[in-house]
């Protein structure tokens, strides 16, 4: 039954997926959602928390990445991106799910909680492409930057299932990132220098 309402989910959507729809799908009845779940919503829930996770290992997996360590951050930047812009092709129905669970997350504390374990993680494994240039050896850099790296990736993945034909690769982002970069002086008055 959680197998079909997770196929529900990524061929139809949260909020267009019915009770009958998810019963055609698992091969189940109705009944079967009450007496197991209690409500189609819980049942949806737990196949958004299993799509979420899915989404996250997958994101996990395409973030480790071996680098050069003599790579400059701005190439290191581009190569990463342009990896999980290639995952956002591969893995639409995913991108969509995680978008939906956000939807879902003020009235599904359980969803909330799984998301935000699983944001923490992404943002470890994408501050981890930045080793701090200023700390002895290969230190993790502030929590800020996979803050920022995190921020970025919701941003790209909207403009990707809002228009893929404009949303920005790898080289755009990196292109983008280097005439930031230009203007900006050192930052004053905040822990970290930033």
């Amino acid at each position: 039954m959680l197998a079909g309402a997770k196929r529900c989910l990524y061929e139809k959507g949260y909020a267009r997926t019915t009770a009958r729809d998810i019963v055609a799908a698992s091969n189940t009845n109705l009944a079967s959602i009450g007496y197991h779940f209690g409500s189609k919503e819980a049942l949806l829930n737990e196949a958004l928390i299993q799509a979420c996770t899915e989404w996250y290992e997958e994101l996990e997996r395409a973030l480790v990445v071996e680098l050069d360590p003599t790579t400059g951050a701005v190439d290191r930047f581009e190569t990463v991106w342009s990896r999980i812009v290639e995952l956002f092709e591969q893995h639409r129905s995913l991108w969509i799910a995680n978008f939906e669970a956000l939807a879902q997350i003020e009235r599904a504390p359980e969803v909330r909680r799984i998301l935000a374990e699983s944001q923490q993680s992404v943002r470890d494994a994408m501050a981890s492409w930045f080793p701090d240039q200023g700390a002895a050896g290969d230190e993790m850099p502030p929590p800020e930057v996979g803050a920022l790296l995190q921020a970025m990736l919701m941003g790209v993945m909207a403009q990707w299932l809002i228009d893929p034909e404009s949303a920005p690769g790898g080289r755009d982002l990196a292109i983008g990132l280097r005439r930031i970069g230009t203007g900006i002086g050192p930052l004053r008055g905040t822990p970290h220098g930033g």
